[in-house]
């Protein structure tokens, strides 16, 4: 028998459609709420444009994309589910509202996770009498092929909760990481505004162009990054001395490009640059022609590395 062999989505957006996606093919049932009227066609859609992908990546041996059913409201979608994934938009109200109408009729063992990016996990935590069985899990679009999920709980929150949803994560294809202290944005978004600051900051000094700024990141240390992690990498860096003897050596240097990083806020000045280069860098490619090549990349490292990684 699957364990959380009956799964509900709330929020049928990109996000929670491929959420679905990656629920049905790993085995399991879905039941989908969204109040969007034309809803269950795009999740529909959305199913079958990423089931070729899941099955390339040999997730879908035990799946069946028509395992999925629509309802009327929330409640009636999570009757039943052992596992649930939030993807409500992120209003705190619109959230509250969705757990005061869900939390009646959960099983007593049902998780229920949430997708959310920008709210932490104790603000959403208000929405609910009993917030124990609710954890954050965090996922990167698209979440059928990105496998990273950052899973959350605190002190209300029962450790059952956490670990199963830990262990679903996995048992679907995930990898996840364990938030152990709250941040707005958790840690990838932060590590990626990081990123996406000083990105910023050379365009606006004119340093590079919008696409040479990218460029430099994805053919350069986003190679690396998708293999390991900046501190390992750098651990390996300095060969045979490690962390330490690397530490040694590029103390001062790294201290001298720290405080050299540049400080800037999004306006409508930086933000027309931004769309300008982005323009020329696109040389006319629509945004659908783009994340089909976006995800065919992804598709294809994906595909690379996942055997090796099974070996770790």
């Amino acid at each position: 028998m699957i364990e959380f062999e009956k799964t509900a989505c709330l929020g049928g957006g990109v996000i929670g459609a491929s959420w679905a996606a990656l629920f049905l093919a790993s085995g399991r049932s879905v039941a989908m709420y969204d109040p969007a009227p034309n809803s269950e066609d795009a999740v529909r859609a959305y199913i079958k444009m990423a089931w070729p992908s899941l099955t390339e990546l040999g997730l879908t041996k035990n799946g069946n994309p028509d395992a999925v059913s629509f309802h009327a409201n929330a409640a009636e979608a999570v009757e039943g589910a052992d596992f649930v994934q939030e993807n409500v938009p992120e209003r705190v109200a619109v959230k509250h509202a969705v757990f005061a109408e869900i939390e009646p009729v959960l099983k007593p063992d049902a998780i229920v996770a949430s997708s959310a990016s920008g709210l932490t996990l104790s603000h959403m935590q208000g929405g609910w009498k009993n917030p124990s069985r609710f954890v954050l899990g965090h996922p990167f679009n698209p979440p059928h092929l990105i496998p990273l999920v950052e899973v959350m709980g605190n002190a209300h929150t029962a450790e059952d909760a956490v670990t199963g949803a830990e262990r679903f994560y996995t048992a679907i294809g995930k990898v996840t990481i364990r938030v152990n202290k709250e941040k707005p944005g958790h840690v990838a978004n932060r590590l990626q505004a990081a990123i996406w600051r000083e990105a910023i900051s050379l365009v606006v000094e004119g340093v590079a162009t919008v696409e040479d700024v990218d460029k430099a990141v994805w053919a350069g240390p986003g190679l690396r990054w998708a293999a390991m992690g900046p501190t390992m990498l750098f651990n390996l860096g300095a060969g045979a001395g490690g962390l330490q003897a690397f530490c040694d050596h590029f103390t001062d240097t790294f201290n001298g490009w720290w405080d050299d990083l540049g400080t800037v806020h999004l306006d409508d000045t930086v933000t027309q640059m931004l769309i300008k280069g982005v323009a020329d860098a696109s040389q006319g490619q629509t945004p659908s022609e783009l994340s089909a090549k976006r995800d065919s990349l992804i598709l294809a490292m994906q595909k690379a590395t996942t055997s090796l990684r099974a070996t770790r």
